[in-house]
């Protein structure tokens, strides 16, 4: 391969002859992996194919009208192109939402609400926004304590995966009961059913997906179509994922305390586990003792060294569509 340099007015540019067939040569070492996906990125940036219909929570979203269809056009785009983000977010899924599906069956609400964990912290327990919502269902403080959970600068039980996903359930359901459609109740769980009901009533309509709304409330609904579309096949979406990627299930023997802890370093060193991988387990101990003044009791998760020291290789994973072995 011959180059050639050119010099012009300060910067440099490269000419390389024969540069196209070296991108092909390139890119041909990964086509063969993604024609086998069937992925719709081969090679360059394109658009994913907008649906003609989707599902959600067995309710049928029909993407003929213009706006609806452009909606959703845009939060595909989005996902597939946050390549990072996108990608962490299905390798955590591996390990949460063998938590999640149990309850949201158990409490009856729909299965696809597990994507709304998604699209509100990308399954990252220790999420916290700008306006302080925390943990993976992004609870506001004062919300949080109205659906059960316990919230102050030693436990916070936003934190708690079990326990703020069965507040959420609660919510979800509370306003299921007030509006009857899923899409509506997962908008008044960004914008709250004040506003939306206050909308609805405003705007004469049934739904929200119809709201002229706030543009993150308006997106809301349909990040959480676009994001069940890329988890329910990531390779149409280019995700190329093997099982050794993904995040494995911990497993946890669990404590029952009903005192006070001085220390928890003490306690992990008593459990045969460093601080930090108790405080991982348990992200809801906000500090370095637990307080417990009111004699409550508390199940400490302990993760099993089978967890800790685990092998890629053995990994089990949740969604065969994730990956590509």
């Amino acid at each position: 391969m011959k180059l050639k340099v050119l010099y012009q007015t300060g910067a440099c540019a490269l000419v390389v002859a024969g540069a196209v067939s070296l991108c092909v040569s390139l890119l041909s070492s990964q086509s063969d992996e993604r024609q086998l996906v069937g992925s719709d990125f081969p090679f360059a940036a394109v658009s994913p194919e907008v649906p003609e219909v989707v599902t959600f929570a067995d309710d049928t979203v029909y993407l003929d009208r213009m706006d609806l269809r452009e909606r959703m056009d845009r939060e595909q785009n989005a996902f597939a192109y946050m390549h990072s983000t996108t990608m962490l977010a299905i390798k955590r899924a591996n390990r949460y939402f063998p938590v999640i599906e149990p309850i949201l069956k158990q409490e009856g609400v729909p299965d696809d609400f597990k994507y709304l964990a998604v699209i509100e912290s990308s399954l990252d327990e220790w999420a916290r926004s700008a306006a302080k919502a925390c943990g993976m269902w992004q609870f506001m403080e004062g919300t949080g304590r109205e659906y059960g959970l316990e919230v102050n600068a030693n436990v916070d039980e936003r934190f708690n995966l079990e326990k703020a996903t069965r507040a959420a359930c609660r919510y979800l359901k509370d306003a299921y009961a007030k509006y009857g459609d899923w899409l509506t109740v997962a908008a008044s769980y960004n914008a709250g059913q004040g506003r939306i009901s206050r909308e609805l009533e405003r705007q004469g309509v049934d739904r929200a997906a119809d709201l002229w709304l706030n543009p993150e409330t308006s997106r809301y609904m349909f990040r959480l179509l676009a994001v069940k579309e890329v988890f329910s096949n990531p390779k149409r979406f280019g995700f190329c994922l093997k099982r050794h990627q993904l995040y494995p299930p911990v497993k946890y023997r669990y404590v029952e305390v009903d005192t006070a802890i001085h220390s928890l370093a003490g306690f992990a060193r008593e459990q045969k586990v460093l601080l930090r991988q108790l405080k991982e387990a348990n992200p809801w101990l906000r500090d370095y003792t637990l307080h417990n003044r009111s004699r409550k009791l508390y199940r400490i998760a302990v993760p099993d060294s089978a967890s800790i020291y685990y092998n890629p290789q053995s990994t089990p994973v949740h969604d065969t569509a994730w990956v590509i072995d």
